[in-house]
């Protein structure tokens, strides 16, 4: 069983954000800048595999998670792991996979000091146990839905480039008001905006694909008369007010672009 630690403003060891990337680089052969992007729980789930062999199945760990979803899936395997371990630290997943800097920096400190209560000196391999995969940094967070709403109808997505101009320092801008404190703010929420357009359309064609894969099946089955997919048939062709089922033209060309894109 692991020994439990209990952080306190007293019994924390205060590692500046720099040493403390440095030890996770180091132990498990990262390249990560920020402390907001331990966010996916993937490092943690490795350094449980590197603590207690066995407690954990590292072929189930999402390395290349990105998504907010997908960073839960990974907190729940750590959940089930200090579970197993009699651990009874309360993970705050909620607060850990929006990529607040501060509730990462306050877990990963507690984790420091649990893994120095726990860890034998023993060799271990990051690269040889996640068999060589690569763990992603996850991008800057922004605003992210877990289970976003899909129309009961959705058209075919269209592939948009999102050219947003960085704004240039304007001398008339500071002149009348505008200082560049602003300007940098004004930068950086362009830019949040601009990663949660990008990550609202990945999910949103990851789940049209998943429609068009399910409404194929009912197609290539449809001569079975069968109830069952009679029904998810009428589920994928109910139509409501502003939306409307796309021309097969619509739909080929968007298999052809898929295809070129791949």
């Amino acid at each position: 069983m692991a020994v439990n630690v209990y952080a306190t403003s007293v019994s924390i060891d205060n590692l500046s954000r720099h040493d403390m990337l440095a030890w996770v680089n180091d132990s498990l052969h990262l390249t990560y800048t920020k402390i907001e992007q331990l966010c996916s729980g993937a490092t943690y789930c490795q350094f449980m595999d590197m603590l207690f062999p066995g407690c954990i199945l590292l072929k189930k760990v999402k390395f290349q998670a990105k998504l907010e979803h997908e960073s839960i899936h990974n907190f729940k395997l750590l959940q089930a792991a200090f579970k197993r371990m009699s651990i009874d630290k309360i993970i705050p997943v909620e607060k850990l996979v929006k990529g607040k800097f501060q509730d990462n920096f306050e877990f990963v400190q507690w984790f420091k000091k649990f893994f120095d209560a726990n860890y034998d000196g023993k060799e271990y391999d990051p690269l040889l146990s996640r068999q060589g995969q690569d763990v992603a940094p996850a991008p800057n967070p922004g605003p992210q839905r877990t289970s976003p709403t899909v129309p009961k109808n959705m058209p075919t997505p269209q592939r948009v480039q999102h050219n947003i101009p960085a704004m240039r320092k304007n001398p008339s801008l500071s002149r009348n008001g505008g200082s560049d404190a602003e300007i940098m703010e004004l930068n950086q929420q362009l830019m949040e905006l601009k990663l949660t357009v990008d990550g609202l359309e990945k999910e949103r064609d990851f789940y049209f694909s998943k429609l068009r894969d399910i409404e194929l099946i009912c197609q290539e089955h449809e001569s079975e008369n069968s109830s069952v997919l009679s029904s998810i048939i009428n589920i994928l062709y109910a139509t409501e007010d502003g939306f409307a089922p796309p021309e097969d033209e619509d739909l080929e060309e968007q298999a052809h672009l898929d295809q070129d894109e791949y």
